[in-house]
């Protein structure tokens, strides 16, 4: 891609967050939207390949559906109670349909279905974008509403997230289906909890990104997309891919990695605000998930050379330029438990 036309396109991703984030006025903030999903659908279609170009026509579906849904959400409570500003939205149906209409953004479940499609059709630069920045404005939006959404579908909204997440992910054998399994799941933690700690959504939805960006960056360098393809790649780098396999653990919460903290706070907060079986079930789900990083895992360390495979042999991995922000990511996602009491007392 012509570097003139990236760097505007970077620029408008930018900007379509930017806007989102400072602004008050819903009209505002939908523009903001706007702007990002038009911004990225250049890079999804830039590959001219068939697959590409079907994600990038139901991405445009889904986020427009979005988007109209929206605007028809804050146009009826403006109507109702004569308020445009996004701190006063209201109205109980416009709330809900506003909070189902981001959810359809995010890829939540119920409204999931469209997310593992379109990263599937994705190269991994662009599937990165799309796990990670997409995610902030919608996200900002959710939380600001939050305090005036009924309780009952933020709390259905993440279990079934963190349970379709789980068991969506078990029969996957692509590496892009399997993120973005992991991001729905993720998401229902985010949203599990807002209205009770917005801070841990926060803190939350910024491990989340450290980690799987950390691990588009390890799939980008094996130029890995599918299960098989790992088994081939402990020969050439056992460095990389034993921190990646800690990487994969941590995803999957488990201690002492960066991942167990935002699980660990958000079931300690569920059940100090009396939620104990909201809490055990999404423990539950989080082993769903926790099995197929597991197999991961097990295809990159456990299974070496010779063995039987489809998969391609590369005969050298080359040396890119993202290597010094993959080892900062790799450290924040393995190191940072630790410090839980410091990170703590930055977001309170």
């Amino acid at each position: 891609m012509n570097p003139y036309v990236l760097s505007m396109i970077i620029s408008s991703l930018g900007l379509g967050t930017t806007l989102t984030f400072i602004s008050s006025h819903w009209l505002l903030a939908w523009m903001g939207l706007e702007i990002n999903t038009l911004a990225i659908m250049p890079l999804m279609a830039q590959q001219h390949h068939p697959r590409a170009v079907e994600a990038t026509t139901k991405y445009f579906l889904t986020q427009a559906t979005a988007a109209a849904l929206i605007l028809f959400a804050t146009t009826t409570n403006a109507w109702i109670t004569g308020e445009w500003s996004i701190d006063h939205l209201s109205h109980p149906a416009s709330t809900a349909l506003a909070t189902i209409a981001i959810a359809l953004k995010i890829g939540l479940a119920p409204v999931h279905f469209w997310l593992p499609e379109v990263l599937q059709g994705l190269s991994l630069t662009t599937g990165l974008i799309l796990s990670t920045w997409q995610k902030l404005a919608p996200m900002a939006l959710i939380i600001q509403i939050a305090p005036n959404t009924d309780q009952l579908i933020l709390t259905t909204l993440g279990i079934l997230s963190t349970m379709v997440g789980g068991w969506g992910g078990l029969n996957q054998t692509q590496l892009r289906k399997i993120l973005a399994y992991s991001s729905i799941a993720h998401l229902g933690w985010m949203v599990i909890i807002l209205q009770y700690a917005p801070h841990l959504t926060i803190l939350t939805l910024t491990i989340y990104i450290l980690m799987t960006s950390t691990m588009f960056m390890v799939f980008n360098i094996l130029k890995a997309t599918k299960t098989s393809t790992l088994t081939l790649k402990w020969t050439k780098n056992p460095t990389l891919l034993a921190v990646t396999a800690l990487s994969l653990l941590s995803l999957g919460g488990l201690p002492p990695l960066t991942g167990f903290m935002p699980k660990w706070l958000i079931l300690q907060e569920l059940t100090k605000q009396g939620l104990p079986l909201t809490a055990t079930i999404m423990a539950m789900s989080a082993l769903l998930s926790l099995f197929f990083y597991l197999r991961l895992c097990y295809a990159m360390v456990l299974t070496i050379s010779p063995n039987t495979s489809n998969a391609q042999t590369p005969w050298r991995l080359q040396n890119l330029p993202t290597t010094l922000p993959l080892s900062a990511f790799m450290m924040t996602t393995t190191l940072m438990l630790p410090i839980t009491p410091s990170i703590l007392a930055l977001t309170l």
